[in-house]
């Protein structure tokens, strides 16, 4: 794993509707993420928060289809520009949000740098619709799509190229949630899908184990998008659109561990951490260990 990390914090809540997503990424901070990735010899260049532009009200949208769609692009155009220097300087992007409109902005900024970039959706969610398909308006669910270049323009051209991602170059896992126009795309597309289902059949370590092979054979680097409510809110009540029936603590750091012996990984995203909605910071704290496990700690 690259020794230098760009930490880079974007508070944005414009892509859905619950308030307090922005400070996600304070949160992170105050858990304690810093300090635990220098505990493990990493170097952290904190590039702070990126400006986000609010609307003078959040209860209205110029477009109920694509709700902020002007101040959501406005803020992953100059995510996009900072995560593109910092990978121009050798350093690997961690993202913290936000909601997970942002992975609109980092992906832009990533997939500059590889011809066949992968990614790995870790998300109870596909984020799969458009303004055509989305039954409420809330970008939020829409980066996945946009970064395959479907959807508005506006989202799918952010620094002025797309796709950012191939759809054989995507893998989701622990979706539990799909709209209709999810399923159909991701059946059009040929997505990689584990669900719940797989994985509570096959164990994590099988579905980890096939998506880093399956990734490893058709990419030159690999992006994680990890939504923290892919975790059962048991384990991580602190977000927006909770959904019962997911990944428990010990699955989600298996994972983590599994992604870090890979050493696949050039860049990752750690959204939608609302500690408004959280107990004792607890959502935050779990971010901050499956970073631990990502980045290579180990109990022994």
């Amino acid at each position: 794993m690259n020794k230098q990390i760009s930490l880079i914090g974007m508070p944005m809540d414009l892509g859905q509707l619950r308030r307090g997503v922005d400070m996600g990424p304070s949160a992170m901070r105050y858990a304690g993420i810093t300090e635990q990735l220098k505990a493990l010899n990493y170097t952290i260049y904190d590039q702070g928060d990126i400006p986000v532009e609010r609307p003078d009200t959040y209860e209205t949208a110029v477009d109920e289809k694509l709700k902020h769609l002007e101040q959501i692009t406005a803020a992953n155009e100059k995510l996009a520009r900072l995560v593109d220097k910092e990978v121009e300087e050798g350093r690997f992007p961690l993202v913290l949000g936000g909601d997970h409109s942002i992975a609109i902005g980092t992906l832009a900024g990533v997939s500059k740098h590889y011809e066949n970039l992968g990614v790995i959706w870790y998300d109870a969610h596909g984020d799969l619709n458009t303004d055509k398909t989305s039954p409420s308006g809330n970008i939020h669910g829409m980066p996945l799509a946009a970064s395959l270049g479907l959807g508005a323009e506006q989202l799918t051209h952010v620094l002025d190229y797309a796709p950012k991602v191939k759809p054989e170059n995507l893998v989701i896992v622990g979706a539990r949630d799909l709209d209709p126009g999810e399923k159909s795309l991701i059946r059009e597309k040929g997505i990689k899908v584990y669900t719940m289902h797989e994985i509570d059949r096959m164990g994590m370590s099988q579905v980890m184990s096939e998506t880093i092979a399956y990734l490893k054979e058709r990419t030159d680097g690999v992006h994680l998008s990890l939504d923290l409510d892919g975790l059962d809110p048991s384990e991580a009540p602190g977000v927006g659109t909770p959904v019962i029936g997911g990944l428990s603590y010990r699955e989600s750091h298996l994972a983590m561990e599994m992604l870090a012996e890979a050493d696949i990984l050039t860049s990752a995203e750690f959204v939608e951490v609302n500690p408004i909605l959280d107990e004792k910071n607890k959502t935050a704290k779990v971010a901050v260990g499956l970073v631990g496990s990502l980045f290579g700690e180990k109990l022994k």
